[in-house]
């Protein structure tokens, strides 16, 4: 799957071809699947890309919230065509022998770079910003888009085990912050126009929000948070989530796994679906 153009703003600088491999794995669950990450710069033929299987078919992109945030990072700077990107899943019940010799042992997350391996999600995330090219660009530093963002995903995992008035509110009370930011910055992103590392890290807990919360819990976005909707509409314009973006099946059977709970027959035999509307009172440029 080679990067397409995509409809974003990113500041260009002169970059050097450098090869990086990156490995994911999700948490734990019941069949433990991963995704490998190759990338070749400049690469005539590009080398595979492997991330996160779906834990349904074991063959689609899977739901790890991180392997769809560094596919994002990594998407946007194939865009600039310094690298080549092609993504190939692989399962953990039949991993190929040399994945196997190589990082059995280690508990991925991890980037390999020339030799070196990186560990841990913040050093990987360090490594791209200083090693891989362009990668400074993503990751830029605005402590009040942090703290607006920081707390999103704990407080919708909170609402989705207790799924009671409270939890909900809380949740949409992280959510209409960020909608108040969005109305006061007037911008299509987080920080600017230009998409960084907080958009990658953010747009993947939205559409669990989105799909999870309506499955589980009845719970929706209100649409008079028409920010936050417009934010989500430029995002699902971006081939960089669009290609990254694990089906809404694969969502709602990420968190079951985590309930102890198993999908229906023909639940599995559903055809992938990917939810990318926004309400029809809301009005986008």
């Amino acid at each position: 799957m080679e990067a397409a153009h995509s409809t974003f703003k990113y500041r260009s600088d002169l970059l050097r071809p450098q090869p990086v491999v990156a490995v994911y794995r999700c948490c734990p669950l019941r069949r433990q699947l991963l995704y490998v990450r190759t990338l070749l710069v400049l690469s005539i033929s590009p080398a595979p890309v492997l991330f996160q299987a779906s834990t349904i078919d074991g063959r689609r992109k899977g739901a790890c919230l991180f392997c769809q945030e560094y596919f994002m990072d990594l998407y946007l700077l194939a865009e600039l065509k310094t690298i080549s990107l092609k993504v190939t899943t692989v399962d953990m019940l039949k991993p190929p022998p040399d994945f196997r010799s190589n990082f059995d042992a280690t508990s991925p997350p991890i980037l390999v770079d020339n030799g070196l391996a990186v560990l841990e999600n913040e050093k990987i995330e360090r490594h791209i910003m200083k090693n891989v090219p362009g990668g400074h660009n993503l990751f830029v530093q605005d402590k009040e888009v942090a703290t607006k963002i920081e707390n999103v995903y704990s407080k919708f995992k909170l609402m989705l085990m207790k799924g009671d008035d409270h939890s909900k509110q809380v949740l949409l009370s992280v959510l209409r912050k960020i909608d108040e930011h969005l109305g006061q910055k007037k911008t299509r992103f987080l920080t600017g126009d230009t998409l960084c590392c907080f958009d990658c890290e953010l747009m993947p807990k939205l559409q669990h929000i989105r799909v999870a919360g309506k499955f589980f819990q009845e719970f929706e976005i209100p649409a008079e948070f028409e920010n936050l909707w417009r934010y989500m509409h430029h995002m699902y314009l971006l081939d960089a989530f669009t290609q990254s973006c694990p089906a809404d099946q694969d969502i709602i059977n990420h968190y079951k796994l985590q309930q102890g709970t198993k999908m229906k027959k023909r639940e599995e035999l559903e055809t992938p679906s990917f939810t990318t509307s926004i309400p029809a009172s809301v009005q986008v440029e």
